[in-house]
């Protein structure tokens, strides 16, 4: 199985285990700030709706040790824009190709993926402004 599965060495797994690594599970957030946490990785998708605007926070990995290689998904279905940006700027490095890279947004109906590629570092990737 590959690594970051949920599973350890000799679980047995059922048919609803397997069925479900390829379904998301929703994360819906209405508030005006989130931060991402360990239950939200794997096949989770957290969506944001919310008229005004709305953050989605990366916390360092003294806080959440994501596994490197952890992808967490975003969607913005309400019509404020959605950034999304590092807890502690100084710590966690958050990149993208948005206009302001360490802190992209997300318009309404757009989405993006958090993928983490070493201890304290972040590309967000997608429908990025």
């Amino acid at each position: 199985m590959a690594a970051g599965f949920p599973y350890n060495t000799g679980d047995v797994l059922t048919a609803v285990d397997m069925n479900s690594l390829v379904a998301f599970t929703i994360n819906p957030q209405t508030g005006s700030s989130y931060t991402v946490g360990s239950s939200d990785q794997y096949q989770v998708l957290i969506t944001t709706n919310n008229a005004t605007s709305s953050a989605i926070k990366i916390p360092t990995n003294a806080t959440t040790a994501f596994p490197v290689g952890t992808v967490i998904t975003v969607l913005n279905i309400g019509a404020g824009v959605c950034t999304i940006s590092a807890v502690t700027s100084g710590t966690t490095t958050v990149l993208s190709a948005g206009a302001t890279a360490a802190s992209p947004t997300l318009a309404q109906y757009k989405s993006a993926a958090l993928i983490k590629t070493a201890t304290d570092t972040w590309y967000v990737v997608g429908a990025i402004a």
